[in-house]
């Protein structure tokens, strides 16, 4: 071996040495202690918590020191904490012992309040309580073995045997649930703004859902009741719904076939709504006037015990021709394009058509005021104001009322009647 290689192994063990010596020095805190770095703290605990020299110190999880030696006291137990240098630890932080995993491994974390000063320095000493320790694991086990003793076995099975009804076969379900959450979650995250206006509304609803919880309470009422009345009703809804799909497929073939002539139908409609409209007052007179005539029909009897009524109609008078079109004039049926409509009306003095529109009511506004030819007629009072008869007598149109009262007599009174006052 050559000088020079002698002299490099040599090198490299001096370095070795001493790398190895600065790494323990500075794992045991020697460093620290001789350069004077870092912070020295204490801190006091009711009990270790599982602690020991050599456990971490973290300030929210981040780890800032270690504990550097464990004294028992009268109320529990001291530790000596070193923290790195410039390490910032409000003097108001509260700790805890935590576990690093499920098998031990317990550090001491401090959670501040705020990150504002005064700030730990060395000689700080930081008092915990009861809840700065974790749950004991034999206190743990107790509760939980007093917990499992009073569940009922046998309303466990069967809140167990219906969980594996429910979640029989859903498997692909559940999957499809969870991946639609992920998705859900990953585009409220890309819409950070938006999730979090909709939360700030969402409270505003919900505000609003509390104000009207009456109103809601109210509604809920009413729509079991409904409920219960449509539970009632299944076998008639059933039907319902049964039959609803066939009446549809026959109501559709109807309109179907009825589709060519439909159109035609509605057209003539038209027409006849137009007449119809041209003589409203008239048909409003007619409305009035026929209930009160056939009502003493019915009442009247004869000796077969039935009531009869006898409309004839009057020949004597020929039709009114004047105020219509001539017949050259008319168009033919098969003319199915528009045209105006023709006023058409019979100008012709009496005894053309006393009951056609010459002598409908006269219309004021909206309202009709029935007459009887040039009289008006009151409803109301059944009189004709400014109507005589040949004698110069008040015209009355009156209901004669029910005649059945006067038994096997009561036909009489349709000859009396309107000869009386």
């Amino acid at each position: 071996m050559s000088r020079g290689v002698r002299v490099r192994i040599a090198a490299f063990i001096v370095l070795s040495a001493v790398g190895i010596t600065y790494i323990t020095a500075t794992y045991l805190g020697l460093v620290d202690k001789i350069t004077g770095r870092g912070i020295t703290v204490t801190a006091t605990l009711p009990g270790s918590g599982g602690l020991f020299e050599g456990s971490e110190v973290t300030y929210r999880g981040v780890k800032i020191g270690k504990v550097t030696k464990m004294k028992p006291t009268a109320e529990g137990i001291e530790l000596e904490l070193a923290l790195e240098e410039d390490t910032k630890l409000p003097v108001d932080s509260s700790m805890y012992v935590h576990n690093l995993s499920a098998v031990g491994e317990q550090y001491l974390d401090f959670q501040p309040e705020d990150e504002d000063g005064p700030y730990a320095e060395d000689g700080t000493v930081f008092d915990g309580n009861e809840t700065s320790l974790p749950v004991d694991e034999a206190d743990l086990l107790i509760d939980i073995d007093d917990f499992v003793g009073s569940v009922d076995k046998q309303a466990l099975r069967v809140v167990i045997e219906e969980l594996g009804l429910m979640f029989t076969d859903t498997g692909r379900d559940l999957q499809a649930l969870l991946d639609n959450g992920s998705v859900f979650i990953e585009e409220a995250s890309s819409h950070t703004e938006e999730t979090v206006e909709l939360l700030r509304n969402g409270l505003t609803v919900l505000r609003t859902q509390a104000g009207q919880k009456e109103n809601i309470r109210s509604f809920a009422r009413d729509l079991s009741t409904l409920t219960a009345a449509l539970r009632g009703s299944d076998k008639d809804l059933r039907k319902v719904l049964s039959s609803t799909p066939g009446a549809a497929r026959e109501l559709q073939k109807l309109l179907e076939k009825v589709e060519p002539t439909l159109p035609v139908l509605f057209g003539d409609l038209v027409t006849v709504d137009q007449i119809v409209l041209a003589n409203l007052a008239g048909v409003e007179q007619l409305l009035v006037t026929y209930p009160t005539l056939m009502a003493g029909g019915p009442t009247g009897s004869t000796r077969d015990g039935w009531g009869h009524i006898n409309v004839q109609l009057d020949y004597s008078v020929p039709p009114c021709t004047d105020g219509y079109l001539h017949p050259s004039k008319w168009r033919s049926p098969h003319d199915l394009t528009d045209a105006p409509y023709y006023p058409a009306k019979c100008n012709s003095p009496a005894p053309y058509v006393l009951r056609g529109p010459k002598y409908v009511p006269a219309r004021r506004g909206n309202a009709a005021t029935p007459r009887v030819y040039s009289g008006t007629y009151d409803p109301v009072t059944g009189e004709a104001p400014g109507v005589r008869d040949e004698e110069g007598r008040q015209v009355a149109f009156r209901q004669p009322g029910n005649l059945s009262v006067l038994g096997g007599d009561a036909w009489k009174w349709l000859l009396v009647g309107p000869v009386t006052r």
